[in-house]
């Protein structure tokens, strides 16, 4: 049992639009990049995978490529891109499903391990990351950093998007670090769709500390992709930790 929202058939088709931002080259191509330099000659595990909008062109790369995933309909969207034996996909959670063999590189992007909702769960997937790296392996993590300066006394929400088809609200609880995105559409028909997503954010330094009890070693942080130097007004991090050799 899993505390993620679990993606249906809608989500995973209000996702999956390669004209979206999510897969312009100025997103993708950096993290491909990095990701590829990062897994060498070695196999690569991404956990939720979703439709494969890193996993594709990584592999494509040259890198092979395992995911894990929790939504069947997301897996479906991904096997447009991919077969099963070019992109092999188990359905499960990413904090406890195993999958055979060994990988130089493991990652989850887009802040998709707030997904887990707990603590305890939110470190048992650094601990399932850990189990499947080999020895010097790297696990890779980009996450946002939760934006409380922005809500000043009084405040309940915050805008993280405002444009012509959608608007998107984050409303935070800084007692349990529980948080939802609120996202409005508009169809082309005009009516409006609603669809909240709901998360747990995690600290830069809360994040060190998981790995550290999965025996895993800072290797290095930036702001992003390009590595950017992270500082105290980074909106994000891109956080590399290293499976030691012994």
């Amino acid at each position: 049992m899993t505390s993620s929202d679990l993606w249906d058939e809608a989500t995973a088709d209000a996702f999956d639009h390669e004209d979206g931002p999510m897969f312009t080259p100025e997103v993708v191509d950096p993290a491909v990049d990095r990701l590829a330099r990062l897994a060498g000659d070695g196999p690569a595990l991404e956990l939720a995978v979703g439709t494969g909008r890193i996993a594709v062109p990584l592999r494509a790369r040259g890198v092979p490529v395992t995911g894990i995933e929790l939504s069947q309909p997301m897996v479906d969207r991904l096997r447009r891109r991919a077969s099963a034996d070019e992109l092999p996909v188990t359905v499960g959670d990413m904090a406890t499903t195993v999958v055979p063999g060994e990988f130089s590189l493991v990652y989850v992007v887009w802040n998709s391990i707030s997904n887990l909702r707990t603590q305890d769960e939110q470190v048992a997937c650094f601990a399932n990351a850990a189990r499947h790296l080999r020895p010097g392996g790297r696990f890779v993590v980009e996450l946002g950093v939760p934006s409380l300066r922005r809500f000043p006394p009084g405040q309940i929400a915050v805008p993280f998007d405002v444009s012509e088809d959608h608007l998107g609200f984050d409303t935070l609880d800084t007692v349990t670090q529980q948080g939802t995105s609120h996202h409005y559409g508009r169809r082309p028909d005009g009516s409006l769709t609603y669809n909240p997503h709901h998360f747990r954010y995690i600290w830069p330094a809360e994040c060190d500390l998981m790995a550290r009890l999965a025996g895993l070693e800072l290797e290095s942080r930036a702001a992003d992709w390009a590595g950017t130097p992270f500082t105290s007004d980074s909106t994000s991090h891109v956080s590399v930790w290293r499976k030691p050799e012994r």
